[in-house]
């Protein structure tokens, strides 16, 4: 048996029904732009986060990709995927 960390154990999780609103997106982004391409962020949230989705595809274009793993009514779980795409800063490097 190896010491090794499997990969469902590195997935980053954010349930985002027990953040106030106002922390939501701004902790999801800090957190996306820490991912290592490859790596996954699953949220978990009460509502359908397309806005999210738009928000993302808009200020990181290519950098990530969505997957719904459930779609409501009452949960909605996202995969976020970090691809690799280049850097996510403003300079438009790809």
């Amino acid at each position: 048996m190896t010491d090794a960390p499997s990969t469902h154990s590195e997935i980053t999780h954010i349930d985002v029904r027990v953040l106030p609103p106002f922390e939501r997106h701004p902790q999801i982004f800090g957190t996306l732009h820490t991912l290592a391409p490859g790596k996954v962020l699953h949220i978990t949230s009460d509502h359908e986060p397309r806005p999210l989705q738009y928000q993302l595809e808009t200020a990181l274009p290519g950098k990530f990709s969505w997957e719904y793993l459930e779609q409501g009514p009452e949960v909605w779980r996202v995969e976020i995927t970090r691809l690799d795409a280049g850097c996510d800063c403003c300079c438009g490097s790809h």
